[in-house]
């Protein structure tokens, strides 16, 4: 190891070399181990042989030309650590990342620091990778116009954790399967995580905060999402965890706290014969606890926490059997029933109806007054006298009578 970081010092000293790093990698035998001093070196870089590559506490930095991408990866059992990438080009066509890895596996990307680099991380058909503990950033552009902090692409069975992604656009997992997503940190963002036809991954203890959308889930099926923390997904299209199209997903243990909607439901389980179960999450203080949208049936949601929504449960699409969604054994803050038995469950059920004159239905804007004095009278006052049969929601039969009851599964 020693004996290498002579050899690339001296080829740094070799005035000639177009690209000094480069040059060293090339002449670098495959497996070889090349440790960078501190300094700043020409990037633009092909590893396209087993190597590692080593920073040393990231005061090496590696430099684009602002023009392409500045690390780019064609080889398997390739290791580049502690280093400072920075400056990639500005073209969403070409994907100019900090980091670009195709068609390799048993690679390893751990304890760097990515700044001005349109794309972060692009993996595409990469696996059995490790992905973690790097910083990334994307450019100082608009929301939209930035690209992806981390991206996926026909990629499975990788470890992507501990990662920090602050002001990129998205965390991508497309048609890649099998991949563990844990510990990552994301903020001010577009989609902190969203998938596209993927499955069998597993989402765990990542933490979103200020981004447009924390978890979205399209077209994929048969994944774990457990422990993670979503909060402060505000705006328009603000939600927590989202399921378009989505079938046989466990969504557990996650706390969704302050957006616009909690959970959102979008035609899922979207496959014939499946379910979604939904239980012990935490689901706070958002504009909407759970939006349902289109034809969002059998679903199973038990032992979760709703407490703090504005509004506990919406159906934006009528005549969509919503009631065929299985309840039990919720805690809902608006019960107002008794446990004479003293079991920690209520001894009526649960049932939540909607009302069709709700001001806010019928003109959204009103929704600004929402927790308002008249607001809340003119709330009441539609449940006491409604113009309008009511809409039944659901009916949880077993309503936990506190946030930290525990209650066996009913269904």
């Amino acid at each position: 190891m020693r004996r290498l970081g002579v050899i690339l010092l001296t080829l740094f000293s070799t005035a000639g070399a177009n690209n000094p790093l480069q040059a060293a990698i090339d002449a670098a035998p495959s497996g070889a181990r090349l440790e960078l001093p501190a300094g700043v070196y020409r990037g633009n870089i092909v590893i396209n042989k087993p190597l590692i590559l080593d920073g040393k506490n990231q005061k090496a930095i590696i430099e684009g030309d602002g023009n392409g991408t500045v690390v780019r990866i064609t080889s398997s059992f390739v290791t580049l650590t502690n280093v400072t990438i920075r400056h990639s080009g500005a073209e969403h066509e070409r994907v100019d990342a900090g980091i670009a890895v195709a068609k390799a596996a048993h690679c390893t990307i751990t304890h760097n620091r990515i700044e001005d680099c349109l794309f972060g991380i692009d993996l595409q058909q990469v696996d059995e990778s490790n992905i973690s503990d790097n910083w990334i950033t994307s450019k100082p552009f608009e929301l939209g116009l930035r690209g992806d902090g981390v991206r996926l692409w026909y990629s499975n069975d990788n470890l992507l954790s501990h990662n920090t992604l602050i002001k990129s656009r998205d965390f991508v997992v497309w048609y890649s399967h099998g991949n563990h997503i844990e510990n990552n940190y994301g903020e001010w963002g577009r989609y902190s995580l969203h998938f596209m036809y993927t499955g069998r991954n597993y989402v765990h203890n990542n933490t979103y905060v200020h981004n447009t959308v924390g978890i979205f889930f399209m077209y994929s099926r048969d994944t774990i999402a457990t422990g993670n923390v979503i909060r402060n997904s505000m705006g328009t299209t603000g939600l927590g965890i989202g399921l378009k199209d989505a079938s046989n997903f466990v969504l557990k243990n996650n706390k969704i706290l302050y957006c616009a909607r909690g959970l959102y439901l979008d035609r899922s389980p979207f496959e014939p014969d499946t379910n979604n179960t939904i239980t012990d999450n935490a689901i706070l203080y958002n504009s909407e606890g759970v939006h349902f949208h289109s034809l969002s049936l059998h679903n199973i949601l038990r032992g979760n926490v709703l407490k703090g929504n504005i509004e506990t449960v919406v159906n934006d699409s009528y005549n969509t059997r919503v009631t065929e969604n299985k309840w039990d054994g919720n805690y809902w803050e608006s019960y107002e029933g008794f446990d004479k038995d003293g079991n920690g469950i209520g001894d009526t059920p649960y049932t939540l109806h909607t009302y069709a004159d709700k001001v806010w239905m019928l003109n959204p804007n009103v929704k600004f007054f929402y927790g308002s004095p008249v607001i809340s009278i003119i709330n009441f006052l539609a449940k006491l006298a409604p113009l309008s049969e009511p809409v039944r929601l659901l009916t949880d039969n077993h309503p936990r009578m506190h946030p930290s009851a525990k209650v066996e599964g009913r269904i």
